[in-house]
């Protein structure tokens, strides 16, 4: 595959024949080379936690099996994901740095810049996926890059590389938007009905995600926001800037005002009442 510079690129991740090998995961930190967290059981198969500093893949098991048996051909399967940075096109991470440590690159992905990043911790509150953490020794925020130096060299990232079943694809967004909505329509016409992409179209969450999804269930059994819920902090949208931008106005008026009042000379004091005039005394009265 050519990667030409200016052209939109991403992943489109099939989770219904992810098989949770972590071959991504493995591919990825040693590309990157990520030491990675110490292994933690917890109520699943699940080793790894989550995405952060050190994990910028992670699959992830949800169990979808209900505890009741049920009948031949009418269970359910676990839920597989390999989760990563969704390179949003309207990422609040970049909108929220005060350094323009996070950019976009020639390629469409959300990076950043670990030169410039001053750890403020910014763009980890205003991520609404919780996949950006601050790496402990070099005091820089870390996430996914969509291996931007393989890209630069021409390679494809290395989780897509090393996926065994293509649950993981990389390529042009435009063509990996349409082998989606095809692999979508073969899954419907198999009876396959709660098949759906996630973050595939534009006017999807967050403007539509350079890393999209097609999902097995809804949103928020893969603990994602869904179109409803998927909104930008107030800060980031009309209403919020009108808002801070009045508030603003505000300040300075009555700063003025104070201001001005200092500058005033203070009024001029009330002249003293004459002290009262003293009672006669009753005996001088009576004579």
């Amino acid at each position: 595959m050519e990667i030409t510079p200016g052209k939109a690129y991403g992943f489109f991740t099939d989770t219904s024949v992810c098989i949770g090998c972590k071959a991504c995961e493995v591919a990825c930190k040693a590309w990157n080379m990520l030491p990675g967290d110490a292994p933690k059981f917890g109520d699943g198969y699940d080793n790894t936690g989550g995405l952060n500093a050190q994990n910028w893949r992670a699959v992830r098991f949800i169990d979808n099996v209900p505890d009741t048996a049920v009948s031949a051909g009418q269970g359910k399967a676990w839920l597989m994901m390999s989760d990563v940075c969704k390179h949003c096109q309207r990422a609040s991470c970049m909108e929220v740095c005060p350094t323009g440590a996070l950019i976009r690159t020639e390629f469409d992905t959300v990076f950043i810049q670990p030169d410039v990043c001053n750890g403020c911790r910014n763009c980890i509150s205003a991520c609404p996926y919780g996949v950006i953490e601050m790496d402990e020794e070099s005091k820089v925020a870390q996430k996914c890059t969509l291996c931007y130096d393989r890209l630069q060299g021409g390679m494809q990232p290395a989780c897509a590389q090393a996926c065994p079943t293509q649950s993981i694809q990389f390529g042009p967004l435009d063509e990996l938007r349409g082998k989606a909505q095809q692999r979508v329509d073969a899954l419907h016409s198999t009876g396959v009905s709660e098949a759906r992409l996630y973050g595939a179209s534009d006017d999807d969450v967050y403007g539509g995600l350079n890393a999209f999804f097609l999902l097995m269930d809804e949103p928020e059994a893969y603990n994602l926001p869904n179109k409803e819920n998927a909104v930008l902090p107030s800060r980031n949208n009309e209403r919020g800037y009108l808002t801070t931008l009045v508030t603003a106005v505000a300040a300075v008026v009555g700063g003025l005002i104070a201001l001005r009042r200092r500058r005033e000379p203070p009024p001029a004091p009330e002249p003293a009442a004459p002290p009262p005039s003293p009672k006669p005394d009753e005996a001088e009265v009576a004579a």
